[in-house]
């Protein structure tokens, strides 16, 4: 008996695609390709192959509209439309089953469910053959017989029907499930069946008449509104019924034996998963290779021998690196696997640091082993990095990128809450190391086919150490500083409270919106009022707009201000500093799409300096004995790489003789004298300057300015007219940036904007703006971090001792030795001042102080 596997491919690969895709994250190769639809539809076919072990196979898809549409215009109406991104995958999926040896076929004006129909009727007629069909379409249902059943798809797993067991759940013939749907219709296929009809009382009616003939034939016997429904609905059912029937009799081409199973083309298949990064699939069909699913433990430092570049992966109990302890290393080359055990890792490290090494968040292993004074040397790879450029979807778990490029590994603390995770602890491991050793290849090439490589290798890979090392040397805090900071700002609290109080003639919960909101709106009866479902919006945003109206507002706004600084940076502070009166902030190298470095646990870098109790906040960071605190901060980066890059000639002059950027730019908009520059002009002039940058529009100019939107484009036109070149930057940068779906920084950093292929006009046009301002801020964040790179190499070139310690986005702290102030301040200017060779000089502020407060 020869057995035929039925496969409804149009069903697969929806299946696939929506099981991943509600989260936002669909999975990418690095070319940007979706794959997500395809890496789940591969699963599941090498799953039925394995379960089914079919001799003979088919996958049916649809193709395009069929004769159901021409007899009901309204079939399938109302569906959403496919998304593009799985349009996209449905060639290719046709494609690797080609490759697969497994036969597809779609044939125009007829469904997939009826091609399925046709071959599970040649079951029925052909003796030598038995049919299972497999789909989670419950139409299919239909076709079950004594020789075909069905593999009814379900979340995550299946029911398995035939003739007996269908009858025993339905009390009807497989059959009957067209009458099933001509009654109660289907909403996924817009069929209408009979209005107010459902599956309990279509079920009813057809234990007792069998058809739907038999219950017409026997309307009369049925009673009340039941019956009412069916008489008015008849002409429904009738064609419900037509357009639920499966056609069994598809004019093919081909027969059943050309079904046959083929041997896969693996060479073929093998490039077509290299092209979508399936590593996976390649791995499970590499015979060869299966010598690394097996792995040594390391017990002794002589057990083991490593003569080749290798893989590694530290696994550590806590995401907060500074304070975690390593549980294990896994290491993975050519020849073996190992697992280390904690106790060994730093003699393994010591004893192989000349070997080259590839890893996953190269930082976070280089200061866990510095806590433990060893050092990491000659990493040449860190697929963290690597894959945020190709713009890859990154976490601090390896198994979101690993799982994206067809891995299996569970989440980390997954493996901590489930007993048969735990048991399979070393497996899990070496599958990590392994992912970064099978995929350096591919990862390198990309890098080097999409312009990367100056950017990975100079800049990344080596800022990563040298964030290490600013990570690891943390800064000095008071506590004293911090606690009498907090006494300061409790009173001033206090204060604040009193006047509140006092104007609202009220004690209220002035941090509870809705308090609050019925004091200002219903009480106070100031303008501006907005409601949502909990009461009126108290937001920062409503608040600056009413600063006019009524007193109490500034003093809410200091209040909320005062209260965010004790609680974030007073009490928050004070819960970070560790043993050695030191902060140890970390860096997150990849977590912004314009390259810019962020900073967490604690965040140093949002510490709120245009408040000035925000500032004193810096009277806590000091320096190391017998050193001080200096600052470095780039004077206006943005706006002189804007000039560079639109070469705004009057801009680029103004920025050489070293003139107030915002006072010349008043002059050429408001066409004055520079002397003659007010301080709202300077303002206006400011704000446009900035604005630009960010693609503000005339509204959010008229916002910021509190001018009306036709005064704030009228600005806007002029400043543009005034200079051509930044109209030209902006238009040019808009019209490429459709074209290619992404920009560029001067140094060949990619960012992809999906947002300019939205249909939806809000979201298109913040791409645009995203586009406007990426190369601009991209390129700073790159200049900066270039920058770091340079001052460190020049710091160990000249022996120096002070060190780099914080990164502001524009500004670079140092714990500067006193008596190496010299030396460094002509290291740092130098370097930070000629990173790049722009058309306009970049220029450095450098002030020095006894803490970080007086360095600004």
């Amino acid at each position: 008996m020869k057995k035929l596997i039925l496969v409804d491919g149009n069903n697969l690969v929806f299946r696939s695609y929506y099981a991943t895709a509600y989260n936002g994250n669909l999975m990418k190769n690095s070319k940007g390709f979706p794959t997500n639809a395809l890496y789940g539809f591969i699963n599941m076919i090498n799953k039925i192959v394995s379960e089914e072990k079919p001799e003979y196979m088919i996958v049916a898809f649809d193709k395009g509209k069929t004769f159901r549409h021409e007899k009901y215009k309204d079939y399938k109406a109302g569906r959403i439309e496919t998304p593009d991104e799985l349009k996209m995958q449905f060639p290719k999926a046709k494609e690797l089953l080609t490759l697969m040896g497994i036969k597809y076929y779609e044939i125009d004006n007829y469904e997939a469910d009826d091609i399925i129909g046709t071959f599970a009727k040649y079951c029925d007629l052909e003796e030598d053959f038995i049919g299972t069909i497999i789909s989670s379409d419950k139409d299919l249902l239909q076709l079950i017989s004594k020789d075909v059943d069905i593999k009814l798809l379900k979340q995550k797993d299946y029911i398995r029907y035939n003739e007996k067991t269908f009858n025993e759940e339905y009390g009807i013939n497989p059959i009957n499930i067209i009458d099933l749907k001509a009654l109660m219709g289907d909403s996924s296929d817009n069929i209408p069946g009979v209005k107010g009809i459902g599956e309990k009382t279509a079920l009813k009616l057809l234990h007792e008449y069998k058809t739907l003939d038999g219950i017409y034939e026997n309307i009369s016997s049925i009673k009340g509104s039941t019956h009412d429904k069916l008489v008015l609905d008849k002409e429904n059912a009738y064609n419900s019924y037509e357009l639920a029937t499966i056609y069994r009799d598809v004019p093919m081409d081909i027969n059943i034996y050309d079904l046959k199973v083929k041997e896969p083309n693996y060479d073929e298949l093998i490039k077509y998963y290299e092209e979508l990064e399936f590593y996976s699939f390649i791995k499970k069909m590499d015979k060869k290779s299966e010598i690394n699913e097996k792995y040594i433990v390391i017990n002794n430092l002589d057990d083991i021998d490593l003569n080749e570049d290798s893989s590694f992966y530290i696994e550590l109990d806590n995401n907060n690196y500074h304070i975690a302890n390593m549980i294990s290393m896994t290491i993975y080359n050519k020849t073996n696997a190992y697992y280390i055990n904690k106790d060994l890792i730093g003699d393994v490290v010591k004893k192989y640091s000349k070997f080259l090494k590839y890893t996953y968040d190269l930082k976070k292993s280089f200061v866990s082993l510095k806590w433990k004074d060893i050092d990491l040397n000659n990493v040449n790879f860190d697929t963290m990095i690597a894959s945020a450029l190709l713009d890859y979807n990154i976490k601090d778990d390896i198994a979101v990128l690993a799982n994206s490029m067809g891995y299996d590994i569970p989440f980390y603390e997954d493996i901590l809450k489930k007993e048969e995770l735990k048991e399979k602890y070393i497996e899990i491991e070496i599958k990590k190391a392994r992912f970064i050793y099978e995929t350096y290849p591919t990862l390198n090439n990309n890098i080097n086919e999409k312009e990367l490589s100056y950017l990975f290798n100079e800049i990344e890979m080596p800022l990563a150490i040298v964030l290490g090392k600013m990570e690891y040397n943390g800064i000095n805090v008071s506590k004293e500083e911090l606690l009498k900071m907090g006494e300061e700002l409790k009173i001033k609290e206090e204060l604040l409270e009193k006047d509140i109080y006092n104007y609202a003639g009220e004690e209220f919960n002035i941090s509870s919106p809705k308090q609050l909101g019925e004091i200002l709106f219903n009480k106070l009866k100031l303008p501006g009022a907005k409601k949502n479902k909990s009461g009126y919006s108290t937001s920062a945003e409503i608040l600056e707009k009413l600063k006019d109206t009524h007193p109490i507002i500034n003093s809410v706004l200091e209040y909320r201000m005062v209260t965010k600084l004790y609680t974030t940076y007073v009490e928050g502070l004070l819960h970070t500093i560790l043993s050695d009166n030191k902060i140890h902030t970390i860096y997150t190298q990849v977590l912004t799409r314009t390259g810019r470095l962020s900073s967490i646990e604690p965040n140093l870098q949002n510490i709120p300096i245009r408040y000035e109790y925000g500032k004193l906040i810096r009277k806590a960071f000091i320096p190391s004995e017998k050193s001080i605190i200096m600052s470095s901060d780039y004077s206006q980066i943005e706006l002189r790489i804007l000039s560079h890059i639109a070469n705004v000639p009057s801009l680029i002059e103004a920025f050489k003789n070293d003139m107030d950027i915002h006072t010349k730019t008043a002059s050429d908009i408001f066409n004055v004298d520079v002397e003659d520059v007010t301080k709202d002009m300077r303002r206006v002039a400011k704000t446009i300057n900035f604005g630009i940058i960010y693609g503000m529009s005339g509204y959010g100019l008229s916002e910021s300015l509190n001018i009306t939107p036709r005064q704030a484009k009228d600005f806007i036109d002029n400043y543009l007219n005034t200079y051509p070149g930044i109209k030209e930057y902006m238009d040019n940068t808009i019209k490429q940036a459709h074209i290619d779906g992404y920009v560029k920084t001067l140094m060949g950093r990619i960012r992809n904007i999906e947002e300019l292929n939205n249909k939806n006009y809000m979201i298109r046009t913040s791409g645009e703006r995203i586009a406007l301002n990426t190369p601009i801020q991209g390129t700073s964040a790159d200049i900066i971090k270039k920058a770091m790179v340079d001052i460190d190499n020049e710091f160990i070139k000249n022996n120096i001792k002070s060190k780099m310690i914080v990164q502001v986005h524009d500004e670079l702290v140092f714990d500067m030795l006193i008596e190496e102030q010299e030396k460094v301040l002509q290291i740092v200017k130098n370097c930070m001042e000629n990173v790049y060779k722009f058309n306009v000089p970049l220029k450095v502020d450098i002030e020095s102080g006894i803490n970080w407060y007086e360095a600004k």
